[in-house]
């Protein structure tokens, strides 16, 4: 049983670890659970590594940190002079973010590569930004997004500001392989910050984003003017948002906003929510009780590392919606593209970027405003490379992008969801309505009567351990083997398999021009669609469904069909 002699070569190797000895030495008789800290190692992605904390192979902590920044040491030294350029490095307020943020430095600069890290805790954004602002030749962000308290994880950024591509990111895999935990050692912090191969990085950086950020700002007049009227209350709920969304908003003009206080301040345990994610409506009890207090206009918050925003709205009855995070992109995008029209300001080569699981309303929104809108793979690293051909190319300027899970990003000087822009343009387009007497919810009404009542449902099955991962595997490949005809009364049209690359249906085959990605996409009737893929970055599958109708109920009507019958199909695999 290899995973057994993991264990004890755990044990032996850490011996002087005795937190660790005895965090191990506790697993004695718990099987399972020495097998799934030890039958692999920790996966490490295009999205970097993320994973529970705790001792082991395939968990989050300083050992798999130090190994994982080994490799990417190893890599850039590969390359004359860029060890030079340096990593720039942030955290976010988990367990230990602060902790493997200083190792991954102090490991860098023991490799001769200098390390540029934060002063304190900073959103995703900001350290995407900061690659392009230093020029570093890479960075690395310790978060694990908005997974539950006790996971963590390590993602690593390249030149571009993106994340890293699949080409770097399988060398450094390999590399990691390669890699002698005995190999991967800090160098002494004050030595490294004698010898320069260590900064510490703040204030200058932080003006110099919120600089760009506030560039995006479509009509500044107009937040200037409804900054005094409109009321906002925020939850940074306990990450690293909380101090830059306020900056902007501020400096925006925008004078009533209210911050939940019991999530203000980081918290690693998140103990105010379930889950620290603006995803799930229970993540906005607090804060709509704060709306309650103060009769604000809109309530948003940012997951912990600040990349992602969800939004809580009342309609005139003052019922509150949690609103989905394709609804909040294309109110962004249609307040975007309608701005910038009226002021004489939309490019002829616009471009709007999506992923392929994000509503179809984007690509209605866009024709109507003459703006091509570009499909890509799920993850916003594909976004990143977008935006990186349209400006090699110079065929189109890039205007918005955005993808369904509460991730969107309107300009060019980050390359990554960024929630701190994503609130100034919220906000901004509450301004906008507000003017006019209306909501947001108002305004999605109105989108919905103008282009058709699109609809989605977006389920998860969680399959943890190694036996979830077989499991996943063996649902795509009984998928492909037999396709489905029908999902409840939806015939399927055609057939996308990204891992195959072609588009089939009953003409032939086509191909679909993305890279291979194990992705499953049912085209079917009336403009409804489904999707199944296995998540990136969770043990899940996740079954995306879209419709769409001329009326509300019978939207939801066609998503509780086709999501019932997919329902089913998944558990009998």
């Amino acid at each position: 049983m290899k995973y057994r002699e993991e264990y004890q070569n755990w044990l032996e190797r850490f011996q002087d670890d005795e937190e660790l000895v005895a965090e191990l030495k506790a697993l004695e008789g718990d099987e399972k659970e020495i097998e799934d800290r030890f039958y692999t190692m920790l996966s490490f992605g295009t999205a970097g590594m993320r994973g529970v904390l705790g001792a082991g192979l395939n968990r989050m902590n300083v050992y798999n940190v130090r190994r994982a920044t080994q490799a990417l040491a190893t890599y850039i030294l590969q390359t004359p002079g860029q060890a030079e350029r340096g990593v720039a490095i942030a955290y976010d307020s988990r367990r230990l973010s602060d902790v493997f943020a200083k190792q991954a430095a102090l490991v860098l600069a023991a490799n001769g590569v200098k390390a540029y890290l934060f002063d304190s805790l900073r959103p995703v954004p900001v350290l995407s930004f900061t690659i392009r602002h230093l020029r570093t030749i890479s960075g690395i962000v310790i978060t694990a997004s908005h997974n539950p308290a006790e996971y963590n994880g390590y993602k690593v950024y390249w030149e571009d500001g993106g994340q890293m591509p699949p080409e770097q990111a399988g060398a450094i895999t390999g590399l990691i392989r390669e890699t002698d935990y005995d190999s991967a050692l800090p160098m002494d912090e004050e030595e490294a910050l004698r010898t320069g191969l260590l900064t510490i990085i703040g204030k200058e950086v932080d003006d110099a984003y919120m600089a760009a950020v506030k560039k995006l700002c479509v009509d500044p007049d107009l937040c200037r003017e409804m900054g005094k009227k409109l009321g906002i209350v925020y939850t940074p709920l306990h990450g690293s948002g909380n101090l830059p969304v306020r900056r902007v908003l501020r400096e925006l003009g925008f004078e009533k906003v209210w911050v939940v206080p019991e999530q203000e301040l980081p918290d690693p345990d998140f103990s105010t929510v379930r889950l620290p994610n603006p995803e799930d409506p229970a993540a906005f009890t607090l804060a709509l009780a704060l709306q309650e207090e103060t009769g604000a206009d809109v309530v948003f918050g940012t997951d912990p590392d600040c990349d992602r925003v969800g939004i809580a709205v009342k309609d005139k009855e003052g019922e509150v919606h949690i609103l989905t995070g394709n609804q909040i992109g294309c109110l962004l995008l249609q307040y975007i593209l309608s701005g910038k029209t009226q002021r004489g300001e939309l490019p002829e080569n616009g471009a709007v970027v999506k992923s392929i699981v994000s509503t179809e309303l984007a690509r209605a929104i866009c024709e109507r405003y003459r703006v091509r809108l570009f499909d890509v793979l799920t993850g916003f690293k594909y976004i990143a490379e977008k935006i990186h051909e349209f400006e090699t190319t110079g065929e189109h300027t890039f205007l918005f992008a955005f993808e369904e899970s509460f991730g969107y990003l309107s300009g060019t000087d980050v390359r990554d969801k960024d929630g701190v822009n994503a609130c100034m343009l919220i906000a901004e387009t509450a301004a906008f309505y507000k003017k006019q007497g209306k909501t947001l919810y108002d305004a999605l009404m109105e989108l919905f009567e103008t282009y058709g009542y699109y609809g989605e449902k977006v389920d998860s099955f969680t399959l943890s351990g190694k036996d979830g991962l077989e499991k996943m595997r063996a649902i795509m490949d009984s998928l492909r083997a037999d396709p489905p005809k029908a999902f409840g009364n939806f015939a399927v049209k055609a057939i996308r398999d990204y891992k195959t690359g072609l588009r089939s249906d009953g003409d032939g085959a086509s191909a679909l021009g993305l890279p291979p990605s194990d992705v499953l996409y049912y085209e079917m009737e009336q403009g409804a669609w489904l999707c199944i893929r296995p998540s990136g970055t969770e043990p899940k599958i996740k079954l995306y469904v879209n419709a769409v109708s001329g009326d509300a109920a019978t939207t939801r009507k066609y998503l509780d069909d086709m999501s019932d019958a997919a329902t089913v199909l998944l558990n009998s695999l």
